[in-house]
């Protein structure tokens, strides 16, 4: 785990509040919300723009989408 990624005690806290993980549909597969949110975190953290996530976290387009998600 790197140190600007959330902890699992931090997980355990936050994991119910953020929406469902969409499963059994057709198509890509969903990232999981803990990957997604380290990779939002990490954005922030950097002040990067959103090209530049690292790729661990997945395509930085779905994870600004979800981004936006959240915000609403």
């Amino acid at each position: 785990m790197k140190r600007y990624e959330i902890t699992n005690d931090e997980w355990n806290q936050i994991k119910d509040i953020l929406p469902l993980e969409k499963t059994g549909k057709k198509g890509r597969p969903c990232i999981d919300n803990r990957k997604m949110l380290n990779g939002m975190l990490w954005i922030v953290r950097n002040g990067a723009q959103w090209r530049e996530m690292p790729t661990r976290y997945g395509k930085w387009s779905r994870v600004y989408t979800r981004f936006r998600k959240y915000l609403r």
